[in-house]
């Protein structure tokens, strides 16, 4: 009887799962598939099935265009780009604009987070050939062998058509033309690639980051914050440098600056008020509407600047910045099987920020009256809209002591400052939850390891700034990974992952900002793996990146040849890898006491000075002048010896940077490779010695002492 009621069970449950099967039957084939479905970027694999022939960059697909003698198409895009959605949806999904395209082209997409080189070659010829406006999707004409014609951005379908049959036209009745574009573009491109000219690396003049500082002071929003109009971008690498500047100098301009549009940024729509983190940029100068992908290099590099900023001022808001933004990555960008995803779309649902925005009637219906109030007097929550169309963007309206502050007139409810913290963490509880219940924006889940070491760094500045152990055990853990995922035995690094698979090979800013990563490391846990591991990383660099000056190219020698080898001076969204290398040079000199690694980071300094000089945009040098202002005021190094030296280095962090020191230490002496451990530490103690170009003061025990000879107190 119990083995037949058993089988009964199994009988049941088999028929419905069968019935189950019949009613959802399985998804269509697609109709298209072209050779990007073996690629692992999400955003080819947005475009696998279009009905556009697309292959992948590399010489396969420009092989074919030489053999077929077509012209080229490089549509250079990425997952979290808005309009190359809209473009795709108009065009590359159009059977008409496919067989335009098939017909006469040779198609190339390329995801421009894999691929920066090929990125940066198409994007500098679309400023030169004055194809429009540049951003992105990047379109490209090009000859068979590569060489740019024209580009420009996203255009709607005629207009697409209208392109794609005009250069056709002129390479059936004026090839020459096409031919006399290609050679000037070109030569303009390999102009624009000369490194300059190598300067003296003795001449260090406290004006340079002095006039760049008061230029950037000049050029800071005095409403809003931030740097200039609308759009507006965080760019943190600007205010690094300024409070670089500022704790060396002491130059009370600056924290202001900083501080305004630090502010303004954690209150405005730019910042998640509910999940944390933040979007690439404001579409208006206030930082109201942002445009809503979030990329793990710009949470990376504000989790970092937020840390330092919050060093000096003790602000309590910057700390929940920095925990509610790492909660986020932690949540929505962190893999679990090793690495940072790479972003966020801005779309859901065919639309631009739905996931994020609200409707005063879903707040109501969601929230008692006391927590809508509270949600309407902090967030701008208005009736109707604060934003197009009735929606409603949350961005704070001040700090929630003034907020509570004000008179009775002028707010919906009577609560004080505690009142409004508990009645406003309940609102969002249930906006939060409610939120996630909705379809959810595109996760481009590729590793780069260029940003994945953006985040450890800025993982360990949350740590120095806020103590916090589990912080410094994540940077610890990811670096491992990339190391174990991505460095071969060669030591040569992979730049992304996957889908499982490594590939792509690496680029200057991996090297550079992952051996970066690895200094912060061992300065913040004195693990000489982490040293160990910079140095190799830079070796290789310096092995296959060098070229005729003393600045890097970006592409290694083992890779095939673009129009043309490009090297990174500037600082942009993120900082420029040639900065980055020659501070992680001057750093890894300086605790290594080797000479090469620091003459090659003044070298490099002294090529840019002459652009450093010139101080009419600071934003876009702001790395080497924070690397050229702690040159110019001199270094100590502050090493640490004793059972307890990775707990007074945290002390040392607390409450203040020392940009003009850099720090190393063992708890055991003996046990270290160091030499200017040598001989240092004392049984049963723990001594803190402040040493100048390697000559050291008398070791002492106390902190304010240590402190007092590195002239911060």
């Amino acid at each position: 009887m119990p083995g037949r009621y058993l089988l009964s069970r199994v009988g049941l449950a088999l028929g419905a799962l069968l019935a189950a099967c019949r009613s959802t039957p399985p998804p269509p084939m697609p109709a298209h598939t072209n050779a990007l479905a073996g690629e692992t970027s999400p955003y080819l694999l947005q475009h696998a099935h279009n009905p556009v022939d697309w292959h992948p960059w590399g010489e396969a697909a420009l092989a074919e265009a030489r053999a077929q003698d077509k012209l080229l198409i490089v549509s250079i895009g990425y997952a979290a780009c808005h309009w190359c959605h809209v473009m795709e949806r108009e065009s590359f999904e159009d059977t008409t604009v496919a067989a335009a395209m098939n017909e006469h082209y040779v198609s190339i997409k390329v995801d421009r987070e894999e691929r920066p080189d090929v990125d940066d070659v198409y994007m500098t010829a679309c400023h030169l050939s004055g194809g429009g406006s540049c951003g992105w999707p990047l379109n490209a004409i090009a000859l068979p062998d590569g060489r740019p014609v024209w580009a420009g951005t996203y255009f709607p379908r005629e207009r697409w058509l209208d392109i794609l049959a005009y250069f056709v036209k002129l390479r059936a009745e004026e090839p020459a033309k096409l031919e006399a574009y290609a050679t000037q573009i070109a030569a303009a491109l390999q102009t624009e690639s000369l490194p300059p000219a190598a300067g003296s690396a003795a001449e260090l003049d406290a004006a340079v980051p002095a006039a760049n500082a008061e230029r950037l002071v000049q050029l800071s929003d005095p409403r809003f914050g931030g740097l200039g109009g609308a759009p507006k971008f965080p760019m943190p690498v600007a205010y690094d440098f300024a409070l670089t500047q500022l704790t060396l100098t002491g130059d009370g301009t600056l924290l202001p600056a900083v501080e305004q549009a630090l502010t303004a940024m954690a209150r405005g729509g730019i910042y998640d008020q509910l999940g944390g983190g933040f979007a690439r940029y404001s579409t208006d100068a206030a930082w109201h509407a942002p445009h809503f992908e979030k990329m793990l290099y710009d949470n990376a590099q504000l989790v970092g600047v937020y840390a330092r900023a919050y060093r000096l001022t003790g602000s309590e808001e910057f700390a929940g910045v920095i925990r509610e933004t790492l909660a986020f990555v932690e949540r929505e960008l962190t893999d679990p099987a090793g690495g940072f995803y790479s972003s966020l779309d801005a779309d859901s649902e065919g639309e631009e920020g739905k996931y994020y925005v609200w409707t005063h009637d879903e707040l109501a219906g969601l929230l008692t009256d006391e927590e809508l109030a509270a949600v309407e007097l902090v967030y701008d929550a208005r009736p109707g809209g604060n934003w197009e169309d009735g929606k409603i963007i949350l961005h704070r309206q001040g700090d929630l002591d003034s907020l509570a502050a004000k008179p009775a007139a002028q707010r919906p409810l009577t609560l004080d400052a505690e009142g409004l913290r508990r009645v406003l963490a309940a609102a969002r509880a249930k906006l939060l939850a409610a939120r996630e219940a909705r379809v959810r924006p595109g996760l481009d889940d590729k590793v780069l390891v260029s940003w994945n070491a953006l985040m450890i760094e800025g993982y360990v500045e949350a740590y120095l700034a806020l103590g916090e152990p589990a912080y410094l055990a994540t940077a610890e853990r990811q670096l491992t990974h990339l190391r174990r995922a991505m460095l071969q035995g060669d030591g040569r690094l992979l730049r992304t992952s996957a889908k499982g698979r490594a590939h792509v090979n690496a680029f200057l800013d991996d090297y550079a900002n992952l051996a970066q990563a690895a200094l912060s490391l061992y300065q913040a846990t004195f693990d000489e793996r982490h040293l160990a591991l910079a140095r190799q990383l830079v070796d290789y660099a310096l092995a296959h990146f060098s070229g005729e000056g003393p600045l890097l190219y970006f592409t290694s020698d083992l890779d095939p040849d673009l129009v043309a080898r490009r090297i990174d001076a500037d600082d942009n969204v993120t900082p420029s890898s040639n900065a980055v290398l020659a501070d992680a040079l001057w750093t890894l000199g300086t605790i290594l006491g080797e000479g090469r690694y620091t003459d090659l980071a003044r070298a490099m300094v002294a090529a840019v000075t002459p652009r450093l000089a010139k101080a009419r945009q600071p934003a876009y040098a702001a790395r080497w002048l924070s690397l050229y202002a702690r040159m110019l005021h001199g270094g100590y190094e502050v090493a640490i010896v004793g059972a307890d030296a990775p707990q007074r280095r945290l002390a040392l962090a607390r409450g203040r940077l020392l940009p003009q020191a850099t720090l190393l230490g063992a708890e055991r002496a003996d046990q270290s490779e160091l030499r200017l451990l040598e001989g240092k530490g004392s049984p049963g103690e723990t001594l803190i010695y402040v040493c100048r170009e390697r000559s050291c003061r008398r070791p002492t025990a106390s902190l304010e002492e240590a402190l007092a000879l590195l002239g911060d107190e």
